[in-house]
């Protein structure tokens, strides 16, 4: 029997967002929308002097695959470099197209069975294609500062 799409743990997630406040003034934001399903992440982040995710804030409008996605990311973002979040988003990116995996961020795993429901991907890799971005623009912004 396949487990089930949507499970107590993603539910609990989805309504367990963490960083749930826009930040004031970010040194940058990124919103990502899914064309398929029209869920929404924005996310905005501030770096350190090594160009580490210090800050963020998020604004999530997106189905529930989406929000534990969101969950997920901002539970270990925080001293992440833009490297690792690259990294991160393409190794999600990589797995949820039947590449190796799942990729090495802590419970990401959960969306297993939404391997084989390619309409549910792009929700699932918004807040990681979004944290990737903004933390790469805010570095170079604070390096053109």
């Amino acid at each position: 029997m396949n487990a089930p799409l949507y499970n107590a743990e993603i539910l609990r997630l989805a309504a367990s967002i963490p960083y749930q406040e826009r930040l004031d003034a970010p040194m940058a934001s990124v919103e990502k929308r899914s064309p398929i399903c029209g869920s929404r992440v924005t996310v905005d982040v501030d770096v350190d002097d090594q160009g580490r995710v210090k800050a963020i804030g998020l604004l999530v409008r997106a189905c529930a695959l989406g929000q534990a996605s969101a969950a997920l990311m901002a539970a270990e973002v925080i001293g992440k470099s833009p490297e690792e979040l690259a990294a991160a988003r393409d190794a999600l990116s990589d797995w949820l197209a039947g590449g190796e995996g799942p990729p090495d961020w802590e419970g990401l795993e959960l969306f297993a069975p939404a391997l084989p429901h390619s309409a549910r991907h792009p929700s699932i890799r918004l807040a990681f294609e979004a944290v990737a971005e903004a933390a790469e623009n805010a570095r170079s912004n604070r390096g053109a500062a």
